[in-house]
């Protein structure tokens, strides 16, 4: 575990980015968009009309400075790299929470580990008031599932995660949502009860790396009409604790740095 201390830019800056890359405007408490995201979109197509965006749980920025050849299929797939650092405590429906509103937590109103719906305004929010048509895809019971109920949009909440996965690869052939949001909760779970660094977290790890391109290349082949912003976004990092098992929702780098990786893959027609 690397990261000594934490990335300067804040979650809170990546919800304004993505309602940006589509020309809607920003939920009412989101952050100031990232200028490399905003440009990586207009300098390669101006905006984009599909979204999707992959959401690995606690795959932390370490494991891709350990493990940066395993990542090569999502170099492969992205063209941007943003470091960002996760929001306090570092656990998912805060973090998710942040991400999707642009919020700190205390504005959106969670601040432990619960799953209340978020009441103030969303990046669904915001698409739904611009005509667009968001999805969420998440296993049961998970903070996904959960926080960002009660909206005008499909809400695809299944018992796995491959059942999830083939959900979202269905709807991308489908072509009738402009933004997809799939949730994987492997590598979390398994971290949780054999380490970060355990034989099956490893292989979550590499499965989550799989999926991606896998995503990527259904794209590739069924959106070729419509300029597409993909993102392969963590929510949080994690940590070894005593007995060897892994936790996170500490105020520390491990917990706190996380990689985003995005690319714009222009309409074909």
């Amino acid at each position: 575990m690397m990261e000594t201390k934490l990335n300067p830019t804040s979650l809170t800056h990546l919800c304004a980015s993505l309602t940006a890359a589509m020309g809607v405007s920003a939920p009412a408490n989101a952050d100031t968009p990232i200028p490399a995201l905003v440009d990586l979109v207009k300098n390669t197509c101006g905006t984009v009309d599909r979204v999707f965006m992959y959401n690995p749980d606690a795959v932390a920025m370490w494991l891709c400075e350990k493990y940066t050849p395993w990542y090569a299929p999502v170099f492969r797939n992205t063209s941007l790299t943003l470091p960002l650092c996760t929001v306090m405590p570092s656990v998912t429906p805060v973090c998710f929470g942040t991400m999707y509103t642009g919020a700190l937590p205390e504005v959106h109103g969670i601040r432990s580990y619960t799953k209340p719906v978020i009441r103030i305004d969303t990046l669904f929010d915001a698409l739904i008031r611009a005509g667009k048509k968001p999805a969420i895809v998440s296993t049961a019971g998970d903070s996904l599932s959960m926080i960002f109920l009660e909206r005008p949009m499909d809400y695809y909440i299944l018992p796995t995660v491959d059942e999830c996965t083939a959900k979202a690869k269905e709807l991308i052939r489908e072509d009738k949502y402009d933004f997809i949001l799939l949730y994987n909760a492997d590598y979390d779970a398994a971290m949780h009860r054999w380490a970060p660094e355990g034989e099956a977290s490893l292989e979550a790890l590499r499965k989550d790396i799989r999926v991606f391109d896998e995503l990527a290349r259904e794209i590739r082949t069924s959106w070729t009409a419509h300029n597409t912003l993909l993102g392969f976004a963590p929510d949080h990092g994690c940590h070894e604790i005593d007995g060897g098992l892994g936790s996170h929702g500490l105020d520390m780098p491990e917990d706190l740095n996380i990689l985003h990786f995005y690319g714009v893959i222009p309409a074909q027609t």
